[in-house]
């Protein structure tokens, strides 16, 4: 595969929406790949880190899977599918599910939500090899901007 250079005045004519769908797969691929060989999934994870009281839970609580889905809106994937994600996790044993379908984290849980969000830092570490912080912020403030010029709402 060979990459043409295109200079920036014809980068700056590219669509955003291209780019950023492009950059959404290609970052979503590789970390699903790092994470797949470490042994887990990306929903797997989320799942965890939804259920802790120590992560993303405002209060340890168990949750159903439609609870959970609600709670994962913004970033699941259509082909993510948190049954299959959920099984692996009770057949692990770092889930358990009560008599209403409410998932609970179990202490084994906790320490593998641990331990796996320490893969994150590598993973950051190869996506942004070459990109220097100042450019990050940057892109990200341009990213946001775009959002706000189309109505959208920065979180």
């Amino acid at each position: 595969m060979t990459t043409q250079q295109i200079s920036d005045a014809e980068l700056a004519g590219q669509p955003a929406a291209y780019w950023t769908g492009v950059a959404y797969e290609a970052l979503i691929a590789y970390t699903r790949a790092q994470q797949a060989e470490k042994g887990y999934t990306q929903p797997q994870f989320w799942l965890l880190r939804n259920l802790s009281a120590n992560d993303i839970s405002p209060d340890g609580e168990g949750m159903t899977l439609p609870e959970l889905r609600e709670a994962m809106t913004s970033y699941l994937r259509p082909e993510d599918d948190l049954k299959a994600a959920a099984e692996v996790l009770l057949n692990r044993g770092w889930l358990t599910q009560d008599a209403e379908d409410r998932l609970w984290l179990t202490k084994e849980g906790e320490q593998a939500r641990v331990d796996l969000a320490r893969n994150a830092p590598a993973i950051r570490a190869a996506l942004h090899e070459g990109i220097d912080d100042a450019d990050y912020v940057t892109t990200l403030k341009v990213l946001q901007q775009l959002i706000r010029n189309t109505g959208g709402i920065v979180a």
